[in-house]
């Protein structure tokens, strides 16, 4: 059989300006909405969760192990795209600079991570993973950021924001672990 991979990015975070953003938690909401998966059939395959080292990606990793009775492997290297240059954003600011970010990739906006940098890396860890050659099904547990990143590589698009996954975060898309083949793109992960 064919396994799949599946990239599923945070849910809803508690957003606080005095934290550092890798150390920011789930909210209520995303902590509902973890928990909504884990026991599915469509996840019955799943032998390896793989998370970012960030709290919101470990809690939800967490979450979801816990209902499938696996362990997770940590892998600090697949956190978000390094924003340490500006830190916090008020939501309009950021959203301006995320659009910088995504349509300069080989440009550092603000400071911020060059996007192809970030692509590399993620994809880098992603391949890592994958070389194993384990049998299962992988669910990898991150960001969107570097999701949509992962996402345009695998796609075999330049990278775009058109292919970032819908607002509010909790979303995933797979692709076939031999082939490296798109499954579908962006579903919420109430539809896991």
């Amino acid at each position: 059989m064919v396994s799949i991979v599946r990239y599923l990015t945070h849910p809803q975070v508690n957003i606080d300006p005095a934290i550092p953003v890798p150390d920011w938690g789930l909210s209520d909401i995303g902590r509902a909405r973890a928990a909504a998966v884990g026991g599915l059939r469509q996840l019955s395959r799943t032998m390896q969760i793989i998370c970012s080292g960030e709290r919101k990606a470990i809690e939800t990793a967490e979450i979801i192990a816990a209902k499938l009775n696996l362990p997770i492997e940590v892998r600090d290297a697949m956190h978000e795209n390094d924003r340490r240059a500006t830190g916090f954003l008020p939501p309009d600011e950021f959203q301006a600079v995320a659009d910088r970010f995504f349509a300069h990739p080989e440009l550092s906006v603000r400071g911020w991570e060059r996007a192809i940098d970030a692509q590399s890396r993620i994809v880098r860890e992603v391949e890592h993973v994958l070389a194993r050659h384990q049998p299962g099904d992988i669910l990898f547990v991150g960001h969107g950021g570097v999701g949509t990143l992962l996402y345009c590589h695998y796609l075999g698009v330049a990278i775009d924001r058109a292919y970032d996954q819908p607002a509010a975060g909790g979303c995933f898309f797979a692709f076939t672990g031999e082939s490296r083949l798109v499954q579908h793109s962006w579903r919420p992960i109430e539809d896991m």
